[in-house]
């Protein structure tokens, strides 16, 4: 397994640790409110709304990745010679 795939999983569980704490100690619940997109108020816990908000960035950040480089993609093939 190579290193960086160990750091990778390293920082995640450290992140979900994290999360797990979050909800364990923050148990208040807290207003959120996004006039443009949410025509009331809403209140929730904090651990619930920490928990949405890091899925909302792990799916983006999974989206970009899936996505590739901007510059196109590499075909992988056997080159052309010409016989």
């Amino acid at each position: 397994m190579k290193a960086m795939m160990l750091i990778k999983i390293a920082v995640v569980t450290v992140i979900f640790f994290l999360l797990v704490l979050m909800g364990l100690h923050n148990r208040a619940t807290v207003d959120f409110n996004l006039p443009p997109l949410l025509a009331s108020q809403v209140e929730q816990p904090a651990a619930l709304m920490y928990f949405a908000f890091f899925a909302v960035g792990l799916m983006t950040g999974a989206i970009l990745c899936a996505g590739g480089s901007a510059g196109g993609s590499k075909e992988k093939g056997k080159p052309n010679k010409p016989s």
